[in-house]
């Protein structure tokens, strides 16, 4: 059996190209409250990434690889998970950011219901960094069948038991491989928890798998067809993906006056 740091995070940071934002999303992790480590997993960026890791030459916390060719985002977010140290992941995107109590907090909910993984609501930031004050709520509480109906959990708000991240590694970069990755653990575990409280500043893109809502939404039919679901099954649980998509942005474009 694997021993792992108790009551320890190993915070996995995925990157590529990300030099303008990415200080902040380490900066944001190294302000935690809890015990931890920062691995930092460069997928073969052509930017000057490496230089600047070096100003985190002198902080233990932080790890910094590279991979040796382009592996895609899950690939290289397991390999995070592969070199983590930690009881739980956390992972984290470059271009988000964490409020300061979020791991604190998680750690104390995750351990409240013996659940093996916890989330948070998200507060929606422009690709320029601004906040909107638009916050993306979440369930405390989730089970398989939420998840079947929306992916509620956002990449960047996850902490997960390192043993049970292990045991579902992401892959098809081709769908949205972390919905893909929570619905594999949630039909073994069944139950998870979450935060409602937006201790996650998620940076809104327009070139990502979720800025396209049209690309989106065939990468989610696409991952309901990797997760082994009939075309019918899929077609009842996009439909609810789809209806709820719509209203939740939608609110959010009336916020912002453009609708």
């Amino acid at each position: 059996m694997e021993q792992y740091i108790k009551d320890f995070v190993s915070v996995v940071i995925p990157a590529y190209n990300c030099t303008r934002y990415i200080a902040m999303a380490i900066d944001s992790a190294l302000g935690q409250q809890v015990p931890l480590e920062v691995i930092v997993v460069d997928d073969c960026s052509t930017d000057d990434l490496p230089g600047l890791m070096t100003r985190y030459r002198g902080e233990p916390r932080v790890r910094y690889v590279r991979n040796e060719k382009n592996q895609g985002v899950a690939q290289t977010r397991n390999r995070g998970v592969s070199l983590a140290r930690g009881e739980y992941v956390a992972f984290l995107d470059a271009d988000d950011y964490w409020a300061e109590e979020k791991l604190r907090l998680q750690l104390d909910r995750i351990r409240q219901k013996q659940a093996v993984i916890c989330s948070t609501a998200r507060e929606l930031m422009t690709p320029e960094g601004r906040l909107t004050g638009y916050v993306l709520p979440v369930k405390e509480d989730l089970t398989y069948r939420d998840m079947l109906q929306q992916n509620y959990i956002g990449c960047s708000s996850v902490l997960i038991r390192t043993a049970v991240a292990r045991e579902f590694p992401m892959h098809h970069d081709d769908a949205h491989e972390d919905y893909l990755m929570w619905l594999e653990v949630f039909e073994k575990y069944r139950y998870g928890c979450a935060i409602n409280e937006p201790l996650l500043k998620y940076r809104l893109s327009t070139t990502g798998k979720s800025g396209n809502k049209l690309h989106s939404a065939r990468l989610t039919y696409r991952t309901y067809r990797y997760h082994g679901m009939g075309r019918l099954k899929t077609l009842v649980c996009f439909c609810s993906y789809a209806c709820r998509g719509v209203k939740k942005y939608a609110r959010y474009l009336w916020k912002r006056g453009a609708l």
